[in-house]
């Protein structure tokens, strides 16, 4: 069968999904220099499939063009086709990025955070995935049997990220029914966020290559366990590790507390780009492992950021290994937009020289409002309808992002939340489980 190669240039949107145009694979030197068409409206198409109100219409034009840096290209050596695909960037027609491009919103988020403080993010996110027709035994949690179950997934899955330019960590079998977390190494500035989509989409990739079907919604079923996304992030300066201070509070240094502290006081409002869908607010809750509070914990898995630990036997140096954890997040939302999101607080947190941050060690659900309140602890929203009050009310969160960002991010969630008037919370799980 005769069969020309083809490359998908593509983003991550508003609603998580990437989405883009494929081309033959001989063009893209070209497309790197002039790009190829996308439409202003595409920006509200939602998860579902439907078109929130738009203040573009059917009016506009303009380019994706993708960036050589994220590339990827895995050859699996059988039948399979060749996974060929580059992130890349919108702008207009004369080049200017374009206010609502994911990607352009990060690398104005990381462009702040080094002219304010000097530094450099280093980071990496984990993923929690499930097998929608698929579930391993009853008993199979951590176990290697789980893993046996799915070794040849997992080391292809390992083969293709080394091939993608990842570097593979772990992979294992989760506390769920069919499900598995796969971690990656760190990487710096806006390729945390490019590996991430990557990583997903060779997850499902493979997966469905073998004849299985994934997913990474939130949460399944109302009364199951979740799918996480965790963000580790740390800080370089004249690429030195800039995070730990051994006479830090917490062992923060000054930066991170700050930046630490930044997150925690706009948390609220930030969490509606975080974890973004109707069913996160159904994992966001006391005792699932996930973050309910705005806290600081100490090797504390229910905290929104979370210390974690080192090891005293490594051959890495403390200072290099010392990092924290934002636990808010899921795989509803552009990894690019999530990142943006945390970026922007943690900076607002060191221009405002915010104090670094207690570290819980404790459970904050038994507390009273009256003492949470005054120990400065708030609930997180608990929907989505909430979280976007909270974050379309709060002037400086809104103000970190381009002129009309807010509007717009508001509008194409309503359109999603439109889609589910009406449902029972099960059909709402099932539907969430099928677009992610």
């Amino acid at each position: 069968m005769i069969a020309e190669e083809m490359i998908v240039a593509c983003c991550t949107d508003l609603a998580g999904k990437v989405r883009g145009k494929a081309f033959p694979a001989t063009q893209f030197d070209k497309r790197m220099k002039r790009g190829i068409g996308w439409t202003p409206t595409n920006v509200q198409i939602t998860c579902f499939d439907t078109i929130a109100e738009s203040p573009f219409g059917s009016l506009g034009d303009l380019v994706l063009i993708p960036d050589e840096r994220a590339k990827v290209r895995v050859d699996f050596a059988d039948d399979a086709p060749v996974e060929h695909f580059a992130l890349g960037d919108i702008h207009y027609t004369d080049g200017r990025p374009w206010e609502f491009c994911t990607r352009s919103i990060l690398k104005g988020a990381l462009e702040r955070l080094e002219k304010v403080a000097g530094l450099t993010l280093f980071g990496a996110f984990e993923h929690e995935f499930q097998f929608r027709n698929h579930a391993t035994p009853l008993g199979d949690a951590y176990s290697l049997n789980g893993f046996r179950a799915e070794r040849r997934l997992a080391q292809t899955l390992v083969a293709a990220m080394r091939a993608a330019g990842l570097e593979p960590d772990t992979f294992m079998k989760e506390f769920g029914r069919g499900q598995y977390e796969v971690t990656m190494g760190p990487s710096r500035g806006v390729a945390i966020a490019d590996h991430s989509t990557i990583l997903r989409e060779l997850v499902r990739s493979v997966s469905g290559a073998s004849g299985k079907e994934v997913t990474f919604t939130p949460i399944r079923d109302p009364a199951g366990v979740g799918n996480g996304v965790h963000v580790h992030l740390s800080f370089l300066r004249n690429d030195n590790p800039a995070t730990w201070d051994p006479k830090g509070k917490n062992e923060l240094s000054q930066a991170a507390g700050h930046f630490v502290a930044g997150i925690l006081k706009y948390l609220d409002a930030i969490v509606a780009i975080t974890a973004p869908s109707v069913v996160s607010y159904l994992r966001l809750t006391p005792h699932r492992w996930s973050a309910a509070f705005n806290n600081l914990g100490y090797r504390d898995r229910e905290a929104a950021v979370r210390i974690c630990p080192v090891s005293d036997m490594s051959d890495i140096a403390k200072a290099a290994q010392f990092n924290f954890e934002f636990r808010a997040a899921d795989a509803t939302a552009s990894p690019h937009l999530q990142l943006a999101a945390i970026v922007h607080a943690g900076v607002q947190g060191i221009e405002e020289e915010l104090p670094a941050p207690d570290a819980t060690a404790e459970d904050l659900a038994l507390l009273g409002a009256q003492e949470l309140a005054s120990r400065g602890y708030v609930r997180l929203p608990t929907t989505l309808a909430d979280a976007l009050e909270r974050f379309r009310t709060n002037p400086t969160v809104t103000g970190w992002f381009p002129a009309g960002f807010a509007e717009v991010y508001v509008k194409h969630k309503n359109g999603e939340m439109a889609f589910l008037e009406g449902k029972a919370k099960d059909q709402i799980c099932s539907l969430y489980e099928q677009v992610y």
